[in-house]
């Protein structure tokens, strides 16, 4: 319907109570039914574009990619917001390797094209709360902004004499798609207070890596150690200090420091941002400089803080070992489905290719009684593979294959016997020949056998004489024998007599 403008009929036979419908509806009637779902076009785009901070005037043109944005409906939409027509030359494929040329161009010295340079954001913003000693009883921060860039990190420095716990959390419930827009609950763990019973002051690296998690990377406090055991007057913290401040003066710093890094968010490689957060009263801000003499008689070292990490929606080791488990019992299950079904196979295939080598190979070893016993054996099996058979477990396929094997197996054997005794014996007479001329010139003096003991030249001549009687005396009786008898003498036998050196 969204390429024909003409009337659709719409039939549905015994719709209910044996009444059949019959109906027309056209695209005008259509587009007034999903009149609700269109009104949907619009946001994302006005979204988009505030975002992006341009105007309609900005964009050169719009490419929809994709089948469902080509509904003629949509497609109206997006002409009307964009006040532009639209291109539907490309398809997702199409677009991917259209990007893939244009970033070979860009990286070929043989091209010249326009720099474009693409940043990955956050897409929701994120804050973090922490108790503090103010009236307000919790302080917050919003430590990334939406469209922030990422992967990016930021260290905040928090003054506290004891372990204290951090809640990061989307900070526009409305934005996320999601009821709860809880994080995670981070403890920063092994905090006291310094030496002289000041606050220690603890660094906490947070992070939103490549793909868009947020995590808290690492906690540390910073250790100040006076090595000629003065007393420094002077504060050697230079960072951007919030003491004393409420949360709505502590969340405007926060943000215009965030502003100012985002503006050099292209030009600059990643960097760390602190803030520092106090919870004590009676302290004020402090960024002096000290001089380079006092600097020096102070030692600062950072020592690592351990972090209990609970993540909201994420699934504990415990689930995740059961998973594990049961995949283990999946993939056992496959391998005992797969077994039983090649044991079944097995059988069916072996009840065709017997059937057939009765009345083809095995025909000459094989008296007739024992070849019409043997086949409607084998039909009994057949029929019972497609009835009772069809679902049986693996031990009873293989039980009905060896029962086969017992009745096909000796006429396999005798076919394989007469096949392969001809070159077996080739091979034997030939050995034994040359062991007799051998002999007969190591009889004439031959020089080229001077160099070997006459010892060895009888064992020898025991091993042909022997080897000769036992070839003529076995092959007489065979000669004897049916084809559909077994062999008297075996091809193993043979080749074990020509082996012997």
């Amino acid at each position: 319907m969204s390429a024909n403008t003409s009337d659709l009929p719409v039939n549905i036979e015994c719709f209910m109570n044996d009444v059949d419908v019959s109906s027309k509806m056209n695209r005008t009637q259509f587009d007034q039914l999903c009149a609700s779902l269109l009104a949907r076009v619009e946001p994302p785009l006005r979204a988009v574009m505030e975002q992006a901070k341009l105007q309609r005037e900005d964009i050169y043109s719009v490419e929809i990619v994709g089948g469902a944005t080509r509904i003629p409906a949509v497609k109206e939409q997006i002409c009307n917001f964009f006040c532009k027509e639209i291109s539907t030359t490309l398809n997702a494929d199409e677009a991917v390797a259209r990007g893939c040329a244009l970033q070979c161009a860009i990286l070929s010295p043989a091209f010249k094209v326009r720099e474009f340079s693409i940043t990955d954001v956050v897409p929701y913003s994120i804050t973090l709360r922490w108790q503090s000693s103010f009236e307000e009883g919790t302080g917050e921060c919003e430590v990334f902004s939406k469209t922030h860039a990422s992967p990016f990190s930021k260290v905040i420095t928090f003054h506290k004499k004891e372990p204290f716990e951090l809640e990061a959390f989307y900070t526009h419930p409305h934005d996320v798609p999601y009821p709860d827009t809880r994080i995670g609950h981070f403890v920063i763990q092994n905090v006291g207070p310094q030496n002289d019973g000041d606050n220690s002051k603890v660094k906490v690296k947070v992070r939103v890596n490549i793909h868009g998690i947020f995590s808290v990377a690492n906690a540390s406090v910073v250790e100040k150690q006076n090595l000629d055991n003065e007393p420094n007057d002077i504060p050697m913290d230079t960072e951007l200090s919030c003491r004393n401040q409420s949360k709505d003066e502590l969340a405007k710093i926060q943000i215009d420091q965030d502003d100012g890094n985002q503006k050099n968010q292209i030009e600059q490689s990643q960097t760390d941002e602190e803030t520092d957060h106090i919870g004590t009263e009676g302290k004020t801000a402090s960024g002096d400089k000290i001089d380079a003499n006092q600097s020096s008689k102070t030692k600062i070292k950072c020592i690592d803080l351990p972090i209990h990490v609970n993540l909201y929606r994420q699934v504990d080791q415990d689930l995740i070992n059961c998973y594990i488990e049961n995949e283990g019992k999946m993939i056992m299950q496959d391998i005992l489905e797969k077994e039983k079904n090649d044991a079944k196979n097995a059988v069916e295939e072996y009840v065709y290719d017997l059937r057939d080598k009765l009345c083809g190979a095995y025909e000459k070893f094989i008296t007739e009684d024992d070849a019409r016993k043997i086949t409607l054996m084998l039909e009994d099996i057949e029929n019972w593979l497609y009835e009772d058979g069809e679902d049986q477990p693996k031990h009873v396929y293989v039980e009905k294959l060896q029962e086969m094997k017992k009745f096909g197996g000796p006429i396999h054997d005798r076919y394989k016997e007469y096949e392969e005794r001809p070159k077996a014996l080739f091979d034997l007479e030939n050995k034994l020949q040359m062991l007799m001329k051998t002999l007969e010139e190591h009889e004439n003096k031959d020089k080229k056998y001077d160099h070997i003991d006459p010892v060895d030249m009888e064992k020898v001549e025991k091993y042909a004489s022997e080897a000769m009687n036992w070839l003529s005396s076995k092959m007489h009786i065979q000669h004897r024998l049916n084809l559909t008898q077994d062999p008297i003498i075996k091809v193993a036998e043979i080749k074990a007599k020509s082996k012997v050196n």
